[in-house]
């Protein structure tokens, strides 16, 4: 299983911290479980470390107009830096 961290910036960290609920339903089809992280230095850069289930799927989510609106209603700020781990 696939771990996935997704880094970017929001406009209002408490506006988009109390978005949660939002994120875990939107995620739960595509991964077994997500954490949230806050950068020390900027209050305002979030990281979520995914551990996804179905990479195709979580591709297509991420374009899907609906989660555009959700981005928006929690003050995302594009771009969102998607990366994965690099085997050795």
């Amino acid at each position: 299983m696939p771990t996935v961290i997704i880094r970017h910036k929001v406009g209002d960290f408490d506006t988009w911290l109390k978005g949660h609920e939002d994120r875990v339903a939107l995620f739960t089809p595509v991964v077994s479980g997500f954490k949230t992280f806050q950068d020390q230095d900027d209050p305002n850069s979030v990281v979520l470390v995914l551990e996804v289930t179905d990479m195709e799927k979580l591709g297509t989510l991420m374009g899907d107009p609906e989660v555009q609106a959700t981005k928006e209603r929690h003050t995302v700020i594009d771009p969102l830096v998607l990366s994965q781990e690099v085997a050795i």
